[in-house]
């Protein structure tokens, strides 16, 4: 008899718990609370496309090409959520093989004396029913330089030579503290792309000390070769 009572009791008890918000009809449609929305980040309409993107946090992620119903997904792609950094988006024929391809140009960092992108550069190979878009890897700008350019750097001038060109800057002009020169000259915090009179380019700044330090930049061009892009000039 005592069992019984209980029993009923703690039946009684479930059947006024009140349901989880989340917990719906199966008819119904679920929506979790703080979902992610999806945001246009980029568009080109002359080739009728556009890039989306998920903001989270302080970046925007998973992001998804999409041109004439056809859609690429990219989700280990970031970018910074800034809008004035949004992705750069170009169509210009770059290979100078008579068709467009596709430039997306990413800013993961920036910051006083910092800019960090990368380069996405995709080319049409265009079937009779469909746009089959390909990635076509660009080599690293930074090891460009670093097989190309030589540097040399003390208390008086900072020495670039690029071939047979030798630029000299005098430290002297620039109004820097001798004691707050690098040990070296760096390239690895200013890093841009742009597209110039239809070449891809990658622009990297050299500094030689951490605050007002910037010299000048180097202005890499590519040239399509053996199935990537490489370095012209």
């Amino acid at each position: 008899m005592d069992w019984l009572l209980i029993k009923f009791v703690l039946i009684a008890a479930i059947s006024v718990i009140p349901l989880d918000a989340n917990a719906l009809n199966e008819n119904q449609d679920l929506i979790p609370i703080n979902s992610e929305k999806e945001q246009v980040v980029g568009n080109l309409p002359e080739a009728k496309i556009t890039l989306y993107a998920i903001q989270k946090g302080g970046n925007l992620t998973k992001f998804r090409l999409e041109s004439n119903g056809n859609v690429w997904n990219f989700p280990n792609w970031r970018n910074v959520s800034n809008p004035a950094y949004n992705p750069k988006m170009y169509y210009k024929d770059i290979n100078s093989d008579g068709s467009k391809e596709i430039i997306i140009v990413l800013t993961t960092d920036y910051g006083t004396g910092i800019l960090e992108q990368n380069v996405h550069v995709f080319h049409n190979n265009k079937t009779n029913t469909e746009e089959a878009f390909k990635e076509v890897l660009a080599d690293n700008p930074i090891a460009i330089i670093q097989k190309n350019v030589e540097t040399t750097l003390n208390e008086s001038e900072a020495t670039i030579t690029i071939g047979n060109e030798k630029t000299v800057i005098k430290i002297g002009k620039t109004g820097i503290n001798p004691k707050q020169l690098f040990s070296e000259i760096f390239i690895g915090n200013l890093i841009e792309y742009k597209v110039l009179d239809d070449e891809l380019t990658a622009i990297i700044g050299a500094q030689i000390a951490p605050v007002g330090g910037d010299i000048g930049s180097f202005f890499i061009t590519y040239t399509f070769k053996d199935n990537m892009y490489q370095l012209k000039k």
